[in-house]
């Protein structure tokens, strides 16, 4: 059987001690195995593999592009028959297909035995662990990292110029309601983070995404114009009858905003396509009378409840 040998680092951390070096994308994907739980009830622990989400890492690899600059974190189980040499700076294992246990990074792993293209990847090996002390380790991993919030990313797309059509358009309608100080949702809204009361990047785009085909032959002022006069005429109407509508709440802000196309086409039918707030008052000032604030301050986890209300009394108040 062949021997491996790389260059290494003993770090100590605490009463851990582990190796760091950079191993060949080619070797992982050949040494390093799984156990998941389905796989094994009693000894496994992590997640089953996604093909899918290991291709994207291939495909990310394969395109001359790809970095992965975060270690590996591995097990030596026995197979690997891992040695220490040349006083320390070196390790060698055998070259076999159970060497090491990955305790962080299976999907990296199993992306590298799909990609065409090697890179030297960061990995960091435990050697002499228990299973009792592997499965902590994996805990540990996966619970004390937290993960970048989407509300972030979405934030931070643009800069890494990472930003498809679809999500420059719904950034760039977010950001003319969140500079606009005539906006409706001026100070309702929270570009990077969640936040109680406010309306997140992540919400908005679920709620306005359905929308863009509507808006393709718009640009994003025009689909900002258009949105914001209908939200200020629905926040006008419910005001003349007392109503809170609770426009931050996830739930009922994308069941207002599903409403959009059908009150907008009302407005076409009757004025042409002059979205103004007086239009969309107009189509609108006969619902919300009929709306309890209970469907409102309690709309619960659907959307589509609150949306079939709204649509069902604004089919009732249609005159020619």
């Amino acid at each position: 059987m062949d021997r491996l040998r790389y260059s290494v680092s003993l770090v100590t951390q605490g009463k851990h001690r582990f190796y760091t070096l950079t191993v060949p994308s080619e070797v992982l994907a050949r040494t390093c195995f799984v156990t998941t739980r389905d796989e094994d009830p009693i000894a496994g622990f992590q997640r089953v593999l996604d093909k899918t989400r290991a291709q994207q890492i291939a495909d990310y690899i394969d395109s001359g592009l790809g970095t992965i600059p975060s270690s590996i974190v591995l097990s030596a189980q026995p197979d690997a028959d891992l040695q220490v040499i040349g006083r320390g700076k070196t390790i060698e294992f055998n070259d076999t297909k159970k060497a090491f246990l990955v305790l962080d990074g299976q999907h990296r792993v199993y992306g590298f035995s799909l990609a065409k293209t090697s890179l030297r990847v960061p990995a960091v090996i435990y050697n002499g662990l228990s299973r009792r002390d592997e499965s902590r380790l994996f805990i540990d991993i996966n619970t004390k990292q937290r993960p970048v919030p989407n509300e972030l990313l979405l934030d931070i797309k643009r800069l890494a110029e990472y930003e498809n059509d679809t999500e420059q358009l719904l950034r760039e309608i977010y950001d003319f309601f969140a500079t606009n100080p005539g906006s409706p949702l001026f100070s309702t809204l929270s570009p990077s983070a969640k936040a109680a009361g406010k309306i997140s990047r992540v919400t908005f785009n679920a709620a306005v995404k359905p929308l863009v085909p509507i808006f393709s032959e718009a640009n994003p002022e025009s689909a900002y114009t258009a949105l914001s006069g209908y939200l200020q005429a629905f926040l006008s109407c419910a005001s003349e009858v007392k109503l809170d509508p609770h426009l931050a709440n996830p739930t009922v802000f994308r069941a207002i905003i599903a409403l959009f196309p059908e009150v907008a086409q009302r407005v076409k039918d009757r004025y042409g396509a002059t979205y103004s707030v007086a239009h969309f008052h107009e189509v609108l000032e006969p619902i919300l009378p009929r709306m309890k604030q209970s469907q409102f301050s309690s709309p619960g986890n659907s959307p589509k409840v609150l949306l079939d209300d709204l649509a069902k009394v604004l089919k009732r108040t249609f005159t020619l």
